[in-house]
């Protein structure tokens, strides 16, 4: 590993001094990911600044009956808050998707936006890479794809976004808060991350030296029920092949509002608003949920190696959609 300044800021507005005046600092909260990637030789800043000791890890009411949620507030503690498992099932149940036990006692909600793809080529050094050197090119472009993206991509980079918690977030029109030197400001978490282009390297919109200080949800009754469902190739500790976070309003037979999400088909948690607009106003039916999903899926373009994602997200939308419908006809 190489060498790097160590810096234990005690306050907010310390911490983002600090990372203004070291342009390749990064932060360190739970480390889950960025140590991974240091050993790795990935990540290598100059400066690491320990940001355990700032007051970010309460969740609070909001006045509009929203919740913010500091953003150093551990996975393991949103997924097992009353009010998270109460008022926004779906993202309690894709945390607990994720990961290990172990990690999400120590993974945080602003690392969690914040984490890199898991794809293969990203992680070897000796592969090219343009996420992780700029300009570097693809090498699984025609290389083994079965874990990559099929909605969203660019001749330049094709990598899945690794995390269960965004996309819950994305469906819930989520708010992240970012703190700099400049002040503070909001992102909708449907802006916060960004799709490839050609510039794969520039992943969220978050500047070098802002700190995410809190995830902000809305007051929203229709995620009371809603869903988070994750297929993988084994029952624990693998990220998704495909994902579907949902949420369902039915009345009289017919949709009245409808919230859907996808992960592991993009390179960012994937909001399908196309598929929203088929089911808003139409009969609640099998029928609607696949024409649904079908007109989210019209993009996607796969090879012989992940060409399987469309059909498998296909289904777990149906899939999901059905079981809210059943569940929303037994509350």
């Amino acid at each position: 590993m190489r060498t790097f300044d160590y810096v234990s800021a005690p306050d907010v507005a310390t911490a983002v001094r600090e990372v203004a005046e070291r342009p390749n600092a990064r932060f360190l909260g739970g480390g889950t990911n960025l140590v991974d990637l240091m050993r790795e030789g990935v990540e290598r800043p100059d400066t690491v600044i320990d940001i355990t000791r700032l007051p970010l890890s309460a969740i609070e009411e909001l006045p509009d009956g929203g919740l913010r949620i500091g953003a150093l507030v551990r996975n393991s503690h949103v997924a097992a808050h009353p009010a998270i498992r109460a008022r926004y099932p779906v993202l309690a149940q894709a945390i607990l998707s994720g990961a290990s036990a172990q990690l999400r006692n120590m993974a945080t909600v602003g690392g969690n936006l914040m984490q890199r793809t898991r794809c293969m080529y990203f992680y070897d050094e000796a592969a090219a890479c343009g996420r992780r050197d700029p300009g570097a090119g693809c090498d699984a472009a025609g290389g083994l794809t079965r874990g990559l993206a099929v909605l969203g991509t660019s001749e330049h980079c094709a990598a899945t976004h690794p995390s269960d918690m965004c996309v819950a977030l994305a469906m819930l029109d989520a708010t992240v808060e970012l703190e700099s030197v400049r002040g503070t400001r909001r992102v909708p978490l449907g802006d916060f991350h960004r799709l490839p282009g050609d510039t794969p390297h520039i992943e969220t919109v978050k500047a070098a030296d802002e700190l995410i200080t809190a995830v902000e949800l809305p007051a929203l009754p229709i995620a009371a029920v809603s869903r988070y469902r994750k297929v993988r190739d084994r029952a624990s500790y693998a990220f998704a092949l495909v994902s579907v976070a949902a949420a369902l309003d039915v009345g009289d037979g017919a949709v009245r509002e409808a919230r859907l999400a996808l992960g592991g088909v993009a390179p960012k948690p994937w909001r399908a608003h196309e598929a929203e607009r088929v089911l808003t106003g139409a009969p609640a039916t099998e029928e609607t949920f696949l024409r649904a999903a079908d007109a989210e899926l019209a993009a996607a373009t796969g090879d012989a190696h992940n060409g399987f994602k469309i059909e498998l997200a296909r289904r777990t939308v149906v899939a999901t959609l059905t079981r809210l419908l059943t569940e929303g006809s037994a509350a």
